[in-house]
């Protein structure tokens, strides 16, 4: 495609975001001005420019971000080219730097990705090794603070000389035993990635001279989202060419929590000096009603880029803020207005509905009146399939084949299934593996460490050692994961074992079907390559599985109403949505009105209300039962700003109309049906 057409197909703004190709560029995308659509068909006129592809950076936050970035590319350029196109997460990118370079950083290339409980394994050992007790010792909180720091680009030293509490203090002492136990086992976790590679960059200039000849064109996605070390990084490989496009919104920056600083994108003119600023305001998504209430809500908070949502799409129904009696009546009214408009309106099914809440608390009572109406509903936020016990088992079996340094892989998996090798035992390898700073695997293998256990404890270790030697080797060729993985799981005696780690027989039934999902999911990945994989690079990807990824999958195709938070809606839209519980220490946050971080909570809002497509409801509750207690409720201070004149102030009598005969008659055969499954 000519340069020209590509331009021609957007919006004047979008075509002048898309036609900048040098220099720095901030594009402030509002909700819904198809950002995506600017992102892609600039890359492909960049293309048509003549840049190699190769020399093209995407990065973004999701993998799920990243392959409709892909797939949109392939439409409009050849699939071949769009292919050498990188296009990632700024974590698949940062892993791919490390597997070439870490060795600079006394890393092997084979390390693991340290997972959240992985994390709290090792930072209780670290405890241990100080001499703190950790049961009376809130970890969490620590390792929170690791991870904000990390994504200040703050190292242990550093972490030391900011400590201005005790408490500080001893984090930062912890923090530096955790990093050392980390390194000892050659496992990274998912801050580290941003903060190796910054160090990479920063103590070997050759290679972040490689990285920029590479990459002279970058584009950042969603980059309100990006935090410190993301920015450094971003910095860093921009050079003097600074050949830098970026793309968000400042009013959907709703993760400070998770390190995002705002300050990037608000500050990027001054950060970029010479940046062209691009608006996109034209709204392709919702109706100019709820638009105007997006645009009142979000015009309140001072510390923005100036930006209005318009739209073509008419005027469409107005906004209903809804008062009902309590939180009870507010399921009653949600799930009867479903079916209302599901009989009004044959065109919606139940997947263009969603349910938003601030907390995920909130969903209980939502979930009790569904199921009791016999609305199918799909909760976003359950247990997730990979955090289940089984499957982190199964994983940590996985891991220590990739890595056989990784310490806490190797003891999450020694006893399970029980193998005669008792705590004596764990105790010794823990004992050796500081005295003689060997990995526990490698000692567990030796023939040394084997005399001091029971013969049948050193005939396990011995078996164990053999299995994980055969497959090492079986593993090293890619392909055919599934079938391996399957036969390694047998071998070694997890899958017949799983009878004995859990002893009610149906529970173990249970367990063994979800390995058998596992190992399916496992194929598909397989299908999915467009060459063999190894298992490095399927534990590679399965450790960078986003939340939104795994909110994708959860909104797949089933038809049912959806449930979920505002901050798990990002990025999705829906024809009709409720949002639950508007109400004064729920929305905003008690904890956002106490330390002052309103403008977010408004920001959070704001998100909330441009998911919606046709048909948006604010639902408050007089009184709502919290913690056991039943209280009386004030408005939220977000309904305040929409006058009656972006808003109709309402009640579930005056939307709900009397029930038909047939709508009668279905209510009392879902009851029915109720009352005999009961039985």
């Amino acid at each position: 495609m000519e340069k020209d057409e590509i331009l021609k197909q957007l919006n004047p703004e979008q075509a002048s975001a898309a036609g900048t190709v040098n220099g720095p560029v901030l594009v402030l995308a509002g909700a819904g001005t198809g950002k995506t659509r600017v992102i892609t068909f600039r890359i492909a006129y960049m293309l048509a420019c003549g840049i190699p592809p190769q020399m093209i950076l995407g990065m973004t936050f999701t993998n799920k971000a990243a392959r409709e970035m892909r797939e949109r590319l392939a439409q409009l350029v050849q699939p071949q080219i769009a292919r050498k196109v990188t296009l990632g997460t700024f974590h698949s990118f940062c892993i791919k730097i490390l597997r070439r370079d870490i060795a600079k950083l006394g890393y092997l290339p084979s390390f693991t990705i340290a997972d959240e409980s992985d994390q709290q394994g090792v930072l209780k050992q670290a405890a241990g090794q100080l001499g703190c007790n950790y049961e009376g010792f809130p970890l969490g909180e620590v390792q929170s603070m690791i991870g904000r720091w990390k994504n200040k680009l703050y190292f242990p030293e550093d972490a030391r000389r900011h400590a201005d509490t005790t408490f500080e203090a001893t984090a930062a002492q912890l923090y530096e035993e955790y990093q050392t136990l980390l390194e000892m086992q050659n496992s990274l976790d998912f801050d580290d990635m941003l903060l190796l590679v910054y160090r990479l960059f920063t103590e070997h200039p050759d290679v972040l001279e490689r990285y920029r000849e590479t990459y002279q064109y970058l584009l950042i996605d969603e980059y309100q989202d990006t935090n410190a070390a993301q920015f450094t990084i971003v910095k860093l490989l921009t050079g003097d060419r600074c050949n830098l496009c970026v793309v968000g919104d400042d009013d959907q920056s709703i993760y400070s929590w998770r390190g995002a600083d705002i300050s990037n994108i608000l500050g990027f003119p001054d950060h970029f000096p010479g940046a062209k600023v691009v608006k996109l305001e034209q709204n392709y998504r919702s109706t100019t009603s709820i638009l105007n209430a997006a645009n009142v809500v979000i015009g309140s908070n001072a510390n923005r880029h100036e930006k209005q949502l318009w739209s073509n799409l008419g005027d469409g129904e107005p906004v209903k803020i809804v008062t009902t009696e309590n939180g009870e009546s507010e399921a009653e009214f949600i799930g009867s207005m479903i079916t209302q408009m599901k009989n009004d309106k044959p065109e919606l099914r139940y997947q263009d509905f969603a349910i938003l809440y601030r907390s995920n608390h909130l969903s209980r009572q939502l979930e009790q009146t569904l199921r009791r109406q016999q609305i199918p509903y799909r909760l976003v936020g359950g247990q997730e399939f990979f955090k289940r016990r089984e499957i982190k088992d199964a994983v940590a079996y996985l891991k220590l084949l990739v890595n056989p340094c990784d310490d806490q892989s190797l003891l999450r998996i020694l006893g399970t299934p029980p193998r005669g090798l008792a705590q004596k035992a764990v105790d010794s390898l823990k004992t050796g593996r500081r005295a003689k700073h060997k990995p526990m695997f490698e000692l567990l293998a030796e023939e040394e460490f084997q005399k001091e256990l029971t013969p049948k404890a050193a005939a396990a270790a011995r078996e164990f050692a053999e299995v994980y030697a055969k497959y090492k080797e079986r593993f090293a060729e890619p392909g055919a994961l599934a079938w391996k993985i399957t036969e390694f799981l047998k071998e070694i005696g997890y899958l017949d074992g799983l009878q004995r780690i859990y002893k009610d027989l149906k529970d173990a039934m249970k367990r063994r079907e979800n390995v058998d999902e596992f190992i399916t999911a496992i194929t598909q990945y397989e299908e999915r390559q467009a060459e063999p994989p190894t298992l490095e690079a399927y534990l590679e990807n399965l450790a960078l599985l986003e939340e939104s990824d795994k909110v994708e999958e959860e909104t797949g195709t089933v038809d049912a109403v959806t449930l979920m938070t505002v901050h798990a809606s990002k990025g999705l839209e829906f024809p009709v949505v409720f949002v639950v519980a508007m109400e004064r220490n729920i929305f905003p946050h008690e904890r956002a009105l106490e330390e002052g971080s309103v403008e977010e909570e408004l920001r959070l809002f704001y998100v909330a209300i441009t998911r919606a497509r046709k048909y948006l409801y604010l639902l408050r509750a007089k009184e709502r039962m919290q913690r056991g207690i039943t209280r009386a409720t004030l408005p939220s201070p977000f309904l305040h700003l929409l006058t009656d004149e972006v808003a109709e102030r309402t009640t579930p009598e005056e939307l709900l109309r009397p029930a038909s005969e047939d709508e009668v008659r279905q209510a009392f055969a879902n009851i029915f049906k109720i009352l005999k499954s009961d039985q």
